[in-house]
């Protein structure tokens, strides 16, 4: 399973997993490129207008992605941290393979990759597992799934009501997990 992350900053910190099969990231990334606009390198969802969202949220919910939305609340660097660690954790249990995460720059990139590292140390998982790569937005449109999720999601209300046949589990750090 290819895994991909965008993060998205609200009044809660959100990172978004949308898990793509293997099989299947050559349409996924064939029908998010199809939704660009002329002259666009990426689809911009947040600066989007509402009929516009609706039309990407519509090709999303017919394609083969699901995702998975972690959130906290903190200092921002903090609750990224304890986010990502999740993440890693719940990736490698789901099988996946490959975990792509958008871009911050090379200082946050290199925080991420060490974040990343720890966790499989701590989970005695072979670094080979998980291959881990940090592209820019328009370098790679699957991506742009979670994206789109964190936004509608962050947005609640109607947003998110139209998401969550994406969306396969929310991890909420600041609610105690239940057994």
């Amino acid at each position: 399973m290819s895994t991909h992350v965008f993060v998205r900053r609200v009044d809660a910190y959100y990172l978004v997993a949308a898990y793509v099969p293997i099989t299947e990231p050559g349409p996924v990334r064939g029908a998010m490129r199809a939704l660009c606009l002329p002259g666009e390198r990426r689809v911009h969802f947040q600066a989007g207008r509402d009929n516009r969202r609706r039309e990407i949220v519509s090709c999303l919910t017919g394609l083969s992605a699901r995702s998975r939305v972690y959130t906290g609340r903190g200092p921002r660097d903090a609750v990224r941290a304890a986010l990502l660690r999740a993440l890693v954790a719940d990736v490698v249990d789901a099988g996946g393979r490959r975990l792509v995460v958008e871009s911050r720059g090379h200082t946050r990139d290199r925080d991420d990759r060490r974040r990343v590292v720890s966790t499989l140390q701590r989970l005695r998982v072979p670094m080979d597992v998980l291959s881990y790569e940090h592209f820019e937005p328009h370098e790679d449109p699957a991506p742009w799934i979670a994206d789109a999720v964190a936004w509608c999601f962050g947005a609640a209300g109607e947003w998110r009501r139209r998401v969550e046949p994406l969306i396969d589990k929310v991890v909420d750090l600041d609610q105690p997990h239940r057994a």
